[in-house]
């Protein structure tokens, strides 16, 4: 038999139950999504033509006023606020990351600082803080406004934070003081209903990621005002190839089949029956629990773990295996003996529990890590009883 690419390459298959992460290669394209991006790897087009075409069609399937593919949703920070900064000016994009002569601060609250933010600097920005850990105020942002600042930068999941300013009053400052509002809203994808209303907002520029539904884990889109959308693309690869500046933007360059997955993918997610999605992911849980039965010193229970990575009760995606301490096992055993086999089974380890999340297990693995789990947990236990607990 013909060894596959990684037993060619010596790279040890995952079978991945914690679920999209860049660092294990995003998502998993659908047939659908799969047979677009083929169509796009054999037929060559002019990129240009692509890259607007499919914000073209971006901007009215999300609502929005103007939309641009990028490459994930950190190059439409990059590129968003380097836009913000450059507004249109071809000779300021092309000193960048220099920012002489030009707005180059980015407003963000204390509170909504976040690991992500880190990209905020790569155009050449300068990250502001306004407030300080109790919380900050609509007053102290409007004071934190001069004539220095680029724009004010929103991670949107962190809307609602206490003590921080809330995203509409952020926006509504914004246009009062003419400075553009930038949020950061890479996974904020479902319900389907809140790319909608985020891409309507008000805000100046919205980036979403498009592995989070399905797409490429390189793909990405920002939505925004049309007019720092054209600065966007003035910022960008193929400005660089074909415009009159050499422009910050020509590492983030984008493949025809990336930009053409994007589209596909966020076509279907937004006509995905989700309902029948969650069907799924319990049917495989639920499959995992029952090669669990009976396994002592443990505790089963369907649950969500969320994209902020909390545990909640419903949508169920994932089992939840609390691990008592009278065992001769530990969470990090298991994990460990987990990830020595071979494909290795990735889960998230939680204090004293395991995480099995589901979204991009299929069936079959949903059986294997179910058999995988109870040959692990019963080389250490006795299996003839168990404390099970039922959702």
């Amino acid at each position: 038999m013909k060894p596959t690419i990684y037993e060619e390459l010596h790279v040890r298959p995952i079978i991945n139950a914690k679920g999209i992460y860049s660092s294990l290669g995003g998502s998993v394209p659908s047939p659908r999504v799969w047979e677009a991006m083929s169509v796009a790897n054999r037929t060559w087009a002019s990129m240009a033509d692509l890259l607007t075409a499919s914000g073209d069609v971006i901007a009215r399937i999300t609502g929005a006023a103007a939309a641009r593919v990028t490459l994930g949703a950190s190059g439409a920070i990059v590129l968003g606020l380097a836009a913000c900064m450059a507004r249109g000016d071809g000779l300021a994009m092309e000193r960048l990351p220099e920012t002489d002569g030009i707005p180059n601060e980015v407003l963000i609250q204390r509170r909504h600082r976040y690991r992500y933010d880190r990209l905020i600097t790569l155009c050449g920005a300068r990250r502001v803080e306004v407030g300080d850990l109790r919380g900050t105020t609509i007053e102290q942002l409007t004071a934190a406004i001069n004539e220095s600042t680029a724009a004010i930068f929103v991670p949107a999941h962190l809307d609602g934070t206490d003590g921080t300013v809330a995203l509409q009053d952020i926006i509504e400052l914004g246009h009062d003081r003419g400075i553009p509002v930038f949020v950061d809203a890479a996974y904020l994808i479902y319900p389907v209903e809140r790319i909608h209303e985020l891409s309507k907002s008000g805000a100046d520029l919205v980036c979403f990621s498009a592995k989070y539904f399905g797409g490429p884990n390189s793909g990405g889109f920002v939505v925004g005002r049309p007019d720092l959308i054209r600065a966007v693309a003035n910022g960008d690869f193929v400005s660089f190839e074909l415009g009159a500046h050499r422009v910050l933007g020509r590492a983030l360059k984008l493949d025809r089949h990336t930009v053409v997955g994007v589209v596909a993918a966020l076509q279907e997610w937004l006509e995905t029956d989700h309902k029948a999605r969650f069907e799924g992911y319990r049917r495989r849980v639920q499959t995992i629990q029952e090669h669990m039965e009976g396994i002592p010193y443990i505790r089963l229970m369907p649950m969500c773990f969320t994209m902020e990575e909390s545990l909640e009760s419903q949508p169920v995606n994932c089992l939840h295996i609390q691990v008592d301490p009278g065992g001769r096992v530990t969470p990090l055993t298991i994990d460990a003996a987990l990830r020595a086999g071979n494909p290795a089974i990735l889960v998230h380890v939680r204090d004293s529990a395991l995480i099995v999340d589901v979204e991009v297990v299929r069936d079959d693995e949903a059986e294997l890590i179910g058999r995988r789990l109870r040959e692990v947990f019963c080389g250490a236990e006795s299996c003839q009883y168990g404390h099970v607990v039922r959702p």
